[in-house]
């Protein structure tokens, strides 16, 4: 069991590495040869001028300045002056969807906090029981603390009412706000010709002309002749003298609600054929994936949905071993050397209290690009798809990993072992088998909050490449800003798993809920700077992570209440496990109300605010020149673009 020594010796390791992390980064941040690296974004924005506007290179560049190598915090000074409609303007609704997720966090445990620090602690460690006999225990501070059968278990449900209403309250309100937000940012975007464009595919072959294109022309012109302007098909490049048509093409409308109509309707009789969807935007087009036959889609997702469950599967070996150190007098039984720690004066707490959390977050690090590497083979047609497949698979993998199997061999077996040796106090053990973990999980918080983000923004690997890229092979060459995409899939299902295991603790060890925030504040600081000056803008698909983002917070309000209702009845209250269960209704049933009042929104573009936004252009005068941008917009990236000649077919091909 990790001690209150223990968690102190995490704390302020993780504090220290931090601090040095981020004093490195405040330096770095202005020497003129790094820029590079920590403004690439603004670097690539500026095209004509690299330098402009960037603070480490200005008209005293050349002079040597002390104030250079001292450390400074004006970085989150500019971070938090930027606003919302800054991020919306500059960034994009994806990226403000992100940073509103962190900001869901704060709010969401600073109120748990106050309940739980204020009511819940003093409650806890008031009792008359005492859960532990050791004075470092943190058991003493959960809900361990507390007597089997004690009418002090209402306070604690009463928190957990007041918890899941307030979780409801947020969750209602920042999808209401996003969806207001995404009408207002695809009206803003309505330029952009994925509006007018429809991605078809399984299109049947002509056995008169042994082709797929005739049937496109036809088809479309036929059935939608007043909306059809021309279509695109695409064509696999085997060889320069041997193209293979593919029955996949790009169908560009003379208007949103034509091409929105469509895309949101059967076209034939066998759902199987012509099969419609909104293209992504031209930039977010994963071009090899179209050339996978649609048939073929369900096979490729399965065998990415069965290797991830292997990998989640063989993760668990690792993490039981963190839980071995974890736990040193089950160490020190399984591995007797290890007893040569406790003749080091400090060295067992350090190895209790901080080595399982950096191994559990260094084994773990791997997992998001292994996941993105499964969901390229998927099939997904295009890169804001294929994250969030991965992001999907990287949550549950984290909720299998490193929630539930920390629980159930961190502390779950040994309370059920003690319970066949003490029958009668199998509640009791059962009961604490959840708080048992909470003080791994606060060193677990600090090490990826505080050292997590501090790597995040200092970039240590791509500092090394740019010192000695600097000094061998790029030495007087031009340079190049070192541009990637945000990494959605490795930052918000490790939110999300932040969320669950506040909210499932939020109740039984409040002394937890402090790190938290502290993990919050940072993260927000941190990537508001990430997104405005690193990270680049490769796709925006108006706000669609937050429908993925509500599911998980479902999930994890959902854990949390099944949780006090096993840990009620183990406390021999069964009144509070069944007054519980009103209270899983009543999510499960928020959760059924927001697929039908926000998710929509979200899965289609309505036909109303297609014809809003076409009024918009028709009275600018606008309508003819952005379709017309559309026909040529799908062209893949390894050739030239094709032009399109009015007096010609309409049918004009692509090489893929």
């Amino acid at each position: 069991m990790i001690t209150g020594e223990s968690l102190v010796a995490s704390a302020g390791i993780n504090i220290g590495v931090a601090l040095i992390l981020v004093s490195l980064f405040s330096i770095f941040k202005r020497q003129p040869s790094n820029a590079d690296l920590y403004y690439a974004r603004r670097i690539s924005l500026e095209e004509g001028n690299l330098y402009a506007d960037i603070p480490v290179v200005d008209r005293r560049h050349s002079l040597i300045s002390l104030r250079r190598y001292v450390p400074s915090v004006q970085w989150v000074k500019d971070a938090l002056k930027l606003t919302e409609d800054d991020i919306l303007d500059n960034c994009g609704l994806d990226r403000l969807v992100l940073i509103r997720l962190f900001k869901f966090g704060i709010n969401l445990f600073v109120v748990c906090s106050v309940l739980g620090l204020c009511v819940l602690l003093p409650l806890n460690y008031c009792s008359n029981k005492r859960s532990s006999d050791d004075p470092q225990s943190m058991d003493h501070f959960t809900i361990s603390n507390i007597s089997g059968g004690s009418n002090r278990l209402w306070v604690h449900y009463s928190c957990l009412c007041v918890i899941t209403l307030y979780v409801v309250y947020l969750m209602h309100k920042e999808y209401n706000h996003i969806t207001v937000k995404r009408v207002q940012q695809l009206r803003l975007l309505r330029h952009q010709p994925n509006q007018f464009t429809v991605l078809v595919r399984n299109i049947p072959f002509c056995d008169e002309h042994k082709a797929h294109g005739c049937c496109v022309d036809h088809f479309f012109s036929k059935y939608h002749p007043y909306t059809y302007r021309s279509c695109q098909i695409l064509y696999e490049r085997k060889d320069l003298e041997d193209l293979l048509e593919m029955p996949v093409a790009f169908i560009t409308f003379r208007s949103r609600c034509g091409a929105t109509l469509v895309a949101q309707s059967q076209q034939h009789s066998n759902p199987l054929f012509w099969t419609t969807e909104m293209a992504p935007e031209p930039r977010d087009v994963l071009w090899r994936s179209l050339a996978i036959p649609y048939k073929r889609l369900p096979l490729y997702k399965g065998v990415v949905v069965v290797a991830a469950s292997l990998l989640t599967i063989f993760f668990a070996i690792p993490v039981t071993a963190v839980q071995g150190i974890a736990k040193f007098e089950k160490l020190k039984k399984w591995f007797p050397p290890a007893m040569a720690v406790q003749l080091i004066p400090g060295l067992q707490s350090t190895v209790t209290g901080y080595l399982p959390s950096v191994i559990l977050a260094g084994c773990i690090y791997v997992v998001p690009f292994a996941m993105m590497g499964m969901a390229k083979l998927a099939g997904y047609v295009s890169r804001s798809r294929k994250d969030i497949k991965a992001c999907n698979m990287v949550f549950y993998f984290l909720v299998g990993n490193v929630f539930f199997l920390s629980l159930l061999s961190g502390s779950l077996l040994d309370q059920i072992g003690k319970s066949f040796s003490q029958p009668k106090d199998f509640p009791s053990h059962l009961a604490s088998a959840v708080s048992a973990q909470a003080d791994f999980f606060m060193t677990y918080i600090l090490t990826s909050g505080l050292s997590g983000f501090s790597l995040e923004i200092l970039q240590p690997g791509l500092l090394v490449l740019n010192y000695i890229k600097l000094h061998t092979w790029g030495r007087g060459k031009n340079k190049n800003p070192y541009l990637y995409s945000l990494p959605y899939y490795r930052i918000i299902p490790f939110i999300c798993l932040f969320i669950l295991i506040g909210m499932v603790y939020a109740v039984v060890a409040p002394l937890l809920l402090p790190f938290l925030i502290g993990y919050f504040a940072l993260g927000y600081v941190v990537f508001i700077h990430q997104i405005q000056e690193v990270y680049e803008t490769t796709y925006e698909t108006c706000g669609q992570y937050w429908p993925y983002i509500h599911h998980y917070i479902v999930i994890a309000l959902v854990i949390m209440q099944i949780t006090m209702i096993g840990l009620f009845g183990m406390k021999a209250k069964p009144s509070a496990s069944f007054a519980t269960i009103p209270l899983l209704i009543v999510t499960l049933l928020f959760n059924e109300y927001c697929k039908m009042r926000f998710l929509p929104s979200f899965n289609n573009y309505s036909v109303q605010d297609a014809a809003k936004n076409d009024e918009l252009d028709e009275q600018n005068g606008l309508m003819e020149g952005n379709y017309r941008k559309a026909v040529d917009a799908y062209c893949p990236p390894c050739l030239q673009p094709v032009s399109v000649n009015e007096e010609s077919s309409s049918a004009q091909p692509l090489i893929l």
